[in-house]
């Protein structure tokens, strides 16, 4: 564990947050970066990361309080736009040189509005300090979505959301979401160069850890929209799927770090259009 600052020191920061692994931090934020400036919030649950593009697609990232070792915060929360890209490379400064089995370790601290982030990264006794430049914060995008609007969700394996991508025409504009109370229940289908494509998956599933389904919806997604967020799936070990009575997407994606915990990465995304029947 990285050794303590003098005391005293830790009182010019507004946060503090400490992690014995940074892999923790960085390997949760890979799955998001698919923009290189985000929104970093932070108030006494913890922190999240979010990134957006289009107006139409946004990421979030979750790192619980209990995630870190040590986590204070002075204010009620905190908030500033920082470069993604730059963050993750200070995070994994150490990683092509670390033996395995060696973990970075990372004291993450922030003075306060118009301030650096600063990172105090520590591997075998050597200690790197990296200060990331901060911008003023701009308001996120609003989903606004509420779990009383939420007409369907479905909880499934991650490895069966991940064979049904490799199979699926990725070369289609759109992904197409069926999901119904009645069959085909959940159904995901592309339209590329080659034709239709569909993987269809009944209720009583094995891959399916729950199916609520009140009423029928069909919906397409821009699949450049969704790309991003396979880089959660591919992390994830379980997948929630809802969408509300616009059509709107909530994928939220369990990740459990090296250390066994769990973490959150959700992606919410507009619909592309509606679609009326389903063919089955």
């Amino acid at each position: 564990m990285m050794s303590p600052e003098p005391p005293g020191a830790s009182d010019e920061f507004v946060l503090v947050a400490i992690l014995d692994n940074a892999r923790n931090l960085s390997n949760l934020l890979k799955a998001i970066h698919f923009r290189d400036q985000v929104t970093f919030f932070a108030s006494a649950n913890g922190i999240r990361v979010t990134a957006e593009a289009a107006k139409s697609v946004q990421g979030n990232a979750f790192i619980q309080e209990s995630i870190f070792q040590e986590y204070h915060i002075e204010e009620e929360s905190v908030m500033f736009i920082i470069n993604l890209t730059v963050l993750l490379d200070c995070l994994t400064i150490f990683s092509a040189s670390s033996l395995p089995g060696v973990t970075t370790a990372l004291r993450m601290c922030y003075r306060g509005y118009g301030y650096p982030l600063t990172l105090f990264l520590e591997e075998s006794g050597v200690v790197t300090v990296c200060k990331i430049q901060t911008q003023e914060p701009e308001e996120t995008l609003d989903f606004d979505f509420c779990s009383i609007n939420v007409v369907n969700k479905i909880i499934l394996q991650s490895e069966s959301l991940r064979e049904a991508f490799a199979e699926l025409d990725m070369s289609s504009e759109v992904l197409q979401i069926t999901m119904s109370p009645e069959k085909p229940y959940f159904r995901l289908s592309t339209f590329g160069d080659a034709g239709s494509t569909h993987c269809d998956y009944s209720k009583d599933s094995d891959m399916i850890e729950a199916f609520h389904c009140n009423q029928t919806h069909c919906n397409r997604y821009k699949i450049s929209l969704l790309k991003p967020s396979t880089k959660a799936l591919a992390l994830s070990s379980k997948v929630s799927l809802r969408t509300d009575n616009r059509g709107f997407l909530s994928l939220q994606y369990m990740i459990r770090n090296e250390d066994g915990q769990i973490c959150f990465v959700e992606y919410y995304c507009c619909p592309d259009e509606e679609v009326e029947g389903i063919d089955s």
